[in-house]
């Protein structure tokens, strides 16, 4: 087959062969008095000096506990200083970075520290509605009444360090501060000579992904996967030394801690994080005060941010590169993107959290057109096939399961063979779940899911395409489409929109735009105008639990399939 939908990511820049640890360390030297970190709701402003003698005051103050090179240290908290400073200080120490949705609670935290056997956790005392401390003297009473350092739980075996944030003492816990003290000249020459042990292909990161059925599975990352997912990111974007790069987005996850803190690290650039969640007058205040040259976020954040009322008062004229990821990206959106805030190089880029994240970026220069309607072209280093039903490789432009192989792919879940085994084949490619087009050039379109893929009367569906069409009626803010059960066709479709005004459209009015444009049976039967879509924290919307609410409200029964 000459037109295999087969590409490859042939790069003339190596790979990085290297720990976060050890080019930590050579970054901080080659950058000592640049920027490092601005934390705008902490107040905090550290060089690339004055950071690498907090990592390592941190590192060394892991390792006083008696922490050892491959245990599980989990981190539960929102954006802040001591997030960043755990994610380099564990690398350097060779300890496992568990990220701990900060949205978790009492049952989702038990699965995940015991999962992994998180030995020791970082937690924030509180955020939002969430208060952490108090969800953990739930689920270890113990707490309240041994040593810091010396829990001994029954629900939570393996964990004896609880480490808390901020000045206040709480029984039963060390002081996230208190681990800062200057190290002495040994506790230095320890760490020096443990980087020379550790290794790049070692686990270094296992963050869980948001199984929509069962238990979260805990992909492992190594130093290797994500320092060169960050580095590539940040050159995809055109990131250099001294660019300021906006970061809103989580830290527990891939954009935020991969795209966002390495992607900055690996190119000299500033780390700017402007509120602990996204706040979208936050965002447009920090990027304002600090000449950001950079912005990362979901396309809900960006829609957020220009319709705020008070957009206009800030200056964001700065800005010149970014991504978008996490949905798609309509039109519209990246036309206000690029022209009212500046950014005329942002890029889209996809991937998934077993591969580092991302495997398709777009590229800064390419059309607005190619931008929005594709994840862009292969990162460099990275394959990806399309294939079918069979595992075959399928002809250019004809959809299929999208799989890629190479540096970025996951070691594989924590402690799940079987589930490793059925994501990961035997030849070494990741089978990530979505449907794709690959087109001659080489740019790439997620067309959905396959578990999204609708089939009505036969007909397979995606969803994702009526959403385009959808998206082109002026009305219309954002729309979701999902197959809902139907006892005549096995499924119909169900599009949730949100409107621009309130009341501005009726279900008659988006079927009479549908008419004659796309196919009678791409035509939603189910309409409903809705204020938002139920989301993950990361952005991602999810669909099973429109779907759910669907089937809900019309009483509606999966159709047999016997």
């Amino acid at each position: 087959m000459s037109n295999a939908s087969y590409v490859h990511g042939a790069s003339e820049k190596a790979l990085i062969g290297q720990t976060i640890g050890r080019f930590f360390d050579e970054a901080c030297a080659r950058h000592a008095e640049r920027d490092a970190l601005v934390v705008c709701h902490q107040g905090v402003r550290l060089s690339y000096a004055g950071l690498k003698q907090k990592v390592d005051a941190l590192a060394c103050g892991l390792m006083r506990l008696g922490l050892q090179p491959g245990e599980r240290i989990g981190i539960w908290s929102q954006n802040n200083l001591e997030w960043a400073l755990i994610q380099y200080a564990s690398a350097k120490a060779g300890l496992v970075l568990v990220n701990i949705n900060p949205a978790y609670r009492l049952s989702e935290l038990e699965y995940a520290l015991n999962k992994v056997d998180c030995r020791a956790l970082v937690v924030s005392p509180a955020f939002k509605s969430s208060n952490y401390l108090g969800m953990l003297a739930e689920l270890a009473p113990e707490l309240g009444h041994c040593e810091p350092g010396l829990l001994r739980s029954h629900v939570l075996p393996k964990l004896e360090f609880v480490i808390r944030m901020g000045g206040e003492r709480s029984p039963g816990m060390l002081n996230f501060d208190d681990l800062l003290k200057p190290p002495s000249r040994e506790e230095l020459t320890a760490l020096a000579l443990l980087s020379e042990q550790l290794q790049f292909d070692d686990p270094i990161n296992i963050q869980f992904t948001s199984g929509t059925t069962g238990h979260p599975k805990g992909a492992t990352l190594s130093h290797h996967n994500i320092l060169n997912n960050g580095y590539f990111v940040g050159e995809a974007i055109g990131l250099t030394a001294g660019d300021r790069l906006c970061i809103p987005v989580p830290l527990y996850h891939c954009f935020g801690m991969v795209m966002g803190n390495l992607g900055c690290l690996t190119h000299g650039a500033t780390m700017v994080y402007p509120a602990e969640a996204f706040e979208p007058l936050a965002v447009l205040e920090a990027v304002s005060t600090e000449s950001c040259t950079g912005l990362y976020g979901v396309p809900t954040m960006f829609i957020a941010m220009l319709d705020h009322p008070r957009f206009a008062e800030f200056d964001v004229s700065s800005l010149r590169t970014g991504i978008m990821a996490g949905s798609p990206c309509p039109t519209e959106v990246m036309k206000r993107v690029v022209d009212r805030m500046n950014m005329r190089e942002v890029t889209i880029a996809y991937g998934m959290t077993e591969t580092s994240p991302v495997s398709f970026q777009s590229g800064t220069g390419d059309p607005l057109d190619r931008r929005v309607s594709t994840v862009g072209r292969i990162q460099p280093h990275c394959e990806v096939k399309i294939v079918d039903n069979e595992g075959r490789i399928v002809p250019r432009g004809t959809p299929g399961e999208l799989c890629t192989r190479g540096y970025s792919v996951m070691l594989g879940y924590w402690g799940d063979e079987k589930k490793t085994a059925e994501a990961i084949d035997a030849a070494g490619w990741m089978h990530t779940g979505d449907l794709a087009t690959l087109d001659e050039e080489g740019y790439c379109k997620i067309v959905g899911r396959i578990k999204d893929m609708v089939i009505r009367g036969g007909e397979n569906i995606y969803p994702r395409e009526i959403e385009e069409f959808l998206y082109r009626h002026p009305k219309v803010l954002d729309v979701q489409v999902v197959g809902v059960p139907d006892e005549k066709y096995g499924e119909e479709l169900c599009a949730w929109i949100i409107l621009r005004e309130e009341g501005s459209l009726s279900e008659a009015d988006v079927r009479a735009f549908c008419q004659g444009q796309i196919a009678h049976y791409k035509v939603p039967r189910y309409i409903r105008f809705v204020d938002s879509f139920p989301m993950t924290v990361t952005g991602k919307i999810q669909k099973f639990l429109i779907r759910q609410q669907m089937k809900t409200e019309l009483g509606l029964e999966e159709a047999s399939t016997a």
